[in-house]
Formats: structure tokens, C-alpha cells, sequence
């Protein structure tokens, strides 16, 4: 085979950015009766009775549940002013969100970002059960992911694993975004938003579907013109994005049906210089342009004694074009099969079944290849999880998963977990887990150039990443007014993607040869001060440390593991001010990130809000007021983010 010359250190470092910033350019139950329309108005009691399914799987209260979850409401994401779901996702105070560019977003818990904006691949991010990471790069395309924002129901956000229930890739974290049963959606919305930067439309009206059910039907549109670096400078990240979708409910045969669809256009611009070189040619960027959809079915039937069956099958394709360097079509199909068993003795069972195969076609360039160009995968998964009634205060939760992947074989995930109610509304739990994260097309199949010779020859040998995860957590309400969450973790990594050289010294290849170990503390807590007046805050603490094993040779070093804040946090404050009015406000800060030199900001947000009667409610939104902050990526095209005014609408006649 053909090979460049020997490579200087120079050029070692320079492969490994190409490698990554081309990978970055492809980036029934009772619980059921509680209302989530009007979260401001609850008792803390009755915020801990939110039920929350991703922790186990089967409805069960808040605060009963035994992880880090944090649980961002419909009320939240109305009252914050956001409009992308990255946006909301700030609200959770568990998460790192850090906007690179205009649509790019690193999105990540307990650690573990990258360099580059769209390579973040440890959090599993679903939904309505449906996963919307890719298995190009194990991430989240987070310029293509939208949704009618009044139509969430709410966002259960897991930090810490997930990897039993949900799988692989589900390592740091687990988002799970629920949207509202069609019933709850009838008759007509009108939204629309206008800024200085960015704004959207969008519509949705919901029916009846005879005597059995009920449907919606919706449509947006959205734009956000491009950002500047700090020196004043264009970045080129102005885009657009359209979504058109539905959903049916209905109730046949002694079960209740879901059909839920949506297709989606949109094109985005390449934060990058105006052209890169690739083994000495010169590229020229141009726009990328996306397309996709999806249509899932779900059925669920509740059984005589209390059980619950639930299938799901749901199919996806999207395609990607990111010129000059490649192209990609793929297609999903996911079945999903779960069964909960009526609760035995002491015992409480929960299994289930998935099935998902993909097909990947990649359109190569001679600058860069996903080789072979077309793969077809396939995952395999079995899980189980028993939840033992040790005393009518302790609980134990146990449970494993054997799940098959083409590059590694089979993965297997358990966990185990304690709760204790150390006394009425205080519940302290201790979970370990292990969990991984399989290698994605990118990590074996990407090449630079598209053809040999190869600067960068893939990862034939790569392993999965593994973490150990030790957890120490608790929730409780203290009165009525005041309620807290706290975890403390530690995560040992093994097994980390590295960029290797060959024997030869002449070509660059994706290996496993770095270990590390984070640990961290996590907190939040709301406080009551008066029926109209609540206060919530956040705190994340994190120390990361990795180190290369003996024989490794990592271009980049070890700090290749991890660009993040040691800590974060926030300050909300959402107050009813009467005649109609309502005024939030959140203050957040994100300490530095010393990788990458990003410097730690603190900014504002406000939302002003104002009920014009029963139909119409208007909100002046403000984001940024401090002045503009960068928030990650590198110099010197990273982008700065300014002061964002707008002006928002929602009209339900």
C-alpha cells in the first residue's frame, strides 16, 4: 500500500485536526392524571409527583426516582423563551450546553466534550423513544433536530448512565424528550418569534379522528442569520430549517396506538475559513444541506394485575451533503419490544427486546472517505431489571443488558442501584454501573485524503470506550417550600479513542490507547418563596484527569479527553407579577475552559410575559444582556455571541 513519508510532529498534529474538524462537518398510570400545563402553580409536593419514565422504564414519581434527574417541564421551556431545543436544554442545570456557532452545539454531562462543536458521542438523546444520535460518529446533529416547542411535554434529563435500559452510547447521560399526547393539542396554536438574529413561524392544529382518537398536525419554519468572531470578523453559520409532522392517538383492540411522523429540510452554513487544505489542496466550502424523516408506531396495552406491554418500530432516513468533502443517506430501522411485569411479592420486573439495522451509503471525495462507502449494521438487545422490595424502605435495582454491535460483538451492561428512604420525602440511593460506548463509522471507517496514499488510515483495531461509574445521590423537600438533589460521582474511563501512528512511521490511525477518571458533584434546588414567586438554582463541579497508556503515542496528548468548564452555574428566578404578567429571569455562569483558552463568562436572560386575555399571550425575550461571550470552539474563527432581542407570540383561539 501506498504511504506519505514519514511523519514530522507537525504533521502528526496537523492529520489529527483535519481528522477531527472534517468528522465535525458531518456532525393509564394514576401518575398519568397529573397536569404539566401550569407547573408554576404547583406545590413542591406535587412537583414530585411528576411522573418520569427514563430512569426505569415504567412511570414512577420524581421524587422516588434513583439517579441524577433533572426534569425540564412545558412550563419551563414556555416561561424561558427559548426556541431551539439546545436553548431549553440550558434549563437543565445537569447538562453542559455550549454553543460553538449558530446551529453548532456541544451538549454534554459529567464531561467528556471535544474540540470540535458536533463530536460530543456520550449522551443518548431520544425522542419519544425514538434515538436521534447517528452511527456515523455515535452524536446528535443538533442543527437538524427541532420540534413545535409548545408540543413538549417535558424533558427527562439522566446524568450518569444509562447504558442497562437505553444501551450503548448512553454513557454520560441520557435526554429524553416526551411530546404531548394528541388529546392535549386540540384546535389551533399560531407561534412566531422575531429577533435581531434569529426568528421562526410555525403552526399546529389539533382534531378529532372519529369516536376513537385524536390527531395533530403542525408545520415551522426557522432562520438564524450567521454570527461574528470576537474581532468583528463573519463567520459563514447562517441557516435555515423547515419541519412538517403529525401525530395520532387512538385507542383499537384493548390497546392504545401512537402514529407520529415529521419530515424536515435545511441547510447551514461551515464555520470555517472560506477554505482548507487537505494534503495540500485547497478546498472550498459551500453550504451543507440536510433532509430527513421519520415514522414511528407505538402501541401499548395494559395487562390484568397491572402489567404494561409496549411495542415501538420506527423507521428513519436523512441525508447530509457536506461539500466539498462528502455525502451521506441513511436508513434506520428500530423495533422495540418491552414488557412490565404486575408487581410480585417484593419483585417488580421490567424486559424487553430491540432490534435495529441501518444502512449507510457515503458519497466520498478525493479529500476525504468513509471506506468501505456502504455498511449496513446491525444492534441486538436484550435487557432485564428487577426492582426488589428489601424493606418497606429499601430498595434494590438490578439489572443488565447484552447488546450485540458489529464492531465489538457483545457489550455487557449492568447496573445496580439502592434507594433508601431515610424518611418521609428524603430518599438517598448509591448506584454502580458499567457502561460503554461502541466505535461509530468515524472511528473505523473515516480516511484522509479520500484515496491512497492515507494520511489517516482509519481504526481497524479501536475497542469499545468503557466507564465504571460510582454514584452517591439525594432528594428531598424540607417543608413546603424548599427542595434538593445532590449527587456526587466518580467515572474510570478505559479505553479512550486516541489517533496512533503506524509502526512505519508513515500514516495515522484511530486507536484506544488512553484511560482517565472524572469525578464531580452535582446539585440543584428550588425554594418557594411566595405562590407566585419561585426560585431554582445549579451547581456542577468536575476535575478530569486522563493520561495515555505506555504505548501510546496520541498526536494530540491527553488533553485530547476533555474541553470543559470545572464548574457551572445558575440562578432562576420566575416570578407572577398579576394583571396577566409574568417575569423570568436566568442568570448563568460557565467557568473557563482551558484547553481551548474560552474564557469564563456569566450572562442573563429575561423573559418578560404578558396574557392579552385568553387567547393571546406576548413575551419580550432577551438572551445575552451582559454583552457577548464566547462559548467553545477554537480561535480564530470561534464565534462570539451578542445580545439577542425578540419578540414572541402565541395565539390559541
Amino acid at each position: 500500500m501506498h504511504r506519505f513519508p514519514r511523519l514530522t510532529p507537525r504533521r502528526r498534529v496537523l492529520a489529527w485536526s483535519l481528522a477531527m474538524g472534517l468528522a465535525g462537518a458531518a456532525h393509564a398510570d394514576a401518575l398519568d392524571n397529573v397536569a404539566l400545563d401550569d407547573l408554576a402553580a404547583l406545590s413542591l409536593e406535587e412537583l414530585g409527583n411528576i411522573p418520569v419514565t427514563s430512569v426505569s422504564k415504567k412511570a414512577e414519581r420524581l421524587a422516588d426516582a434513583a439517579a441524577s434527574l433533572y426534569v425540564i417541564t412545558a412550563d419551563d421551556i414556555r416561561r424561558s423563551g427559548a426556541r431551539t431545543l439546545p436553548e431549553a436544554l440550558r434549563l437543565a442545570p445537569n447538562l453542559f450546553v455550549a454553543r460553538a456557532h449558530s446551529a453548532g452545539y456541544a451538549i454534554t454531562a459529567r464531561g467528556m466534550s471535544s474540540s470540535n462543536f458536533s463530536a460530543p458521542n456520550k449522551l443518548l438523546v431520544l425522542v419519544d423513544g425514538r434515538s436521534v444520535y447517528t452511527p456515523l460518529f455515535s452524536g446528535v446533529f443538533w442543527d437538524a433536530q427541532d420540534l413545535v416547542l409548545e408540543d413538549i411535554d417535558r424533558i427527562e434529563v439522566i446524568s450518569g448512565p444509562g447504558g442497562t435500559l437505553w444501551g450503548v452510547n448512553a454513557v454520560n447521560g441520557v435526554i429524553n424528550i416526551t411530546t404531548r399526547a394528541a388529546a392535549e393539542t386540540q384546535g389551533p396554536l399560531v407561534s412566531a418569534h422575531a429577533g435581531n438574529v434569529a426568528g421562526d413561524a410555525g403552526f399546529r392544529h389539533g382534531g378529532a379522528l372519529g369516536a376513537i382518537g385524536r390527531y395533530r398536525v403542525y408545520a415551522k419554519h426557522a432562520r438564524r442569520d450567521h454570527t461574528e468572531t470576537a474581532a468583528g470578523l463573519p463567520v459563514d453559520d447562517d441557516g435555515r430549517r423547515t419541519i412538517a409532522g403529525f401525530r395520532a392517538d387512538w385507542e383499537a383492540g384493548g390497546g392504545q396506538w401512537t402514529l407520529d411522523g415529521q419530515a424536515y429540510r435545511g441547510d447551514q452554513g461551515q464555520p470555517l475559513p472560506g477554505a482548507i487544505s487537505v494534503a495540500g489542496v485547497d478546498l472550498a466550502l459551500d453550504d451543507v444541506d440536510f433532509s430527513g424523516g421519520h415514522l414511528t408506531l407505538d402501541w401499548k396495552r395494559v395487562l390484568e394485575g397491572g402489567g404494561r406491554l409496549e411495542v415501538q418500530a420506527y423507521y428513519d432516513q436523512s441525508r447530509r451533503t457536506v461539500p466539498p468533502t462528502f455525502s451521506e443517506h441513511l436508513s434506520i430501522v428500530d423495533l422495540q419490544f418491552q414488557h412490565v411485569l404486575a408487581a410480585h411479592g417484593r419483585h417488580s420486573l421490567v424486559w424487553g427486546l430491540n432490534h435495529r439495522g441501518s444502512d449507510d451509503e457515503i458519497e466520498n471525495s478525493p479529500y476525504f472517505a468513509f471506506l468501505p462507502a456502504k455498511a449496513r449494521q446491525k444492534w441486538s438487545a436484550l435487557f432485564v431489571q428487577d426492582e426488589i422490595a428489601l424493606h418497606p424502605r429499601l430498595r434494590a435495582i438490578a439489572g443488565v443488558r447484552l447488546e450485540r454491535n458489529d464492531y465489538t460483538g457483545t457489550e455487557v451492561l449492568p447496573n445496580l442501584r439502592l434507594a433508601w428512604n431515610i424518611a418521609p420525602e428524603h430518599l438517598l440511593w448509591t448506584a454502580a454501573s458499567r457502561t460503554v460506548r461502541a466505535p461509530s463509522r468515524l472511528d473505523v471507517d473515516a480516511h484522509i485524503p479520500g484515496v491512497p496514499p492515507y494520511l489517516l488510515d482509519g481504526g481497524h483495531a479501536v475497542r469499545s470506550e468503557v466507564a465504571t461509574v460510582y454514584e452517591l445521590g439525594y432528594r428531598g423537600r424540607v417543608g413546603e417550600r424548599f427542595a434538593l438533589s445532590a449527587t456526587a460521582f466518580r467515572n474510570d474511563y478505559d479505553h479512550l479513542r486516541t489517533v496512533e501512528i503506524d509502526p512505519g512511521f508513515t500514516f495515522l490511525e484511530f486507536g484506544s490507547g488512553m484511560e482517565g477518571r472524572a469525578t464531580g458533584l452535582e446539585a440543584w434546588g428550588t425554594f418557594r418563596v411566595t405562590d407566585g414567586w419561585r426560585l431554582s438554582g445549579g451547581f456542577t463541579w468536575l476535575d478530569q484527569a486522563f493520561e495515555l497508556k505506555d504505548w501510546s503515542d496520541d498526536a494530540a496528548g491527553p488533553g485530547s479527553g476533555g474541553y470543559d468548564p470545572g464548574h457551572t452555574w445558575q440562578l432562576r428566578s420566575s416570578s407572577d407579577l398579576g394583571e396577566g404578567l409574568a417575569l423570568d429571569l436566568a442568570l448563568r455562569h460557565v467557568g473557563e475552559l482551558e484547553l481551548v483558552k474560552v474564557p469564563d463568562y456569566t450572562t442573563l436572560d429575561a423573559r418578560l410575559g404578558w396574557h392579552v386575555g385568553e387567547s393571546l399571550e406576548l413575551a419580550l425575550v432577551g438572551r445575552n444582556l451582559f454583552g457577548g461571550q464566547e462559548e467553545f470552539g477554537r480561535l480564530p474563527h470561534r464565534s462570539e455571541f451578542g445580545r439577542e432581542i425578540g419578540l414572541t407570540l402565541a395565539w390559541r383561539p
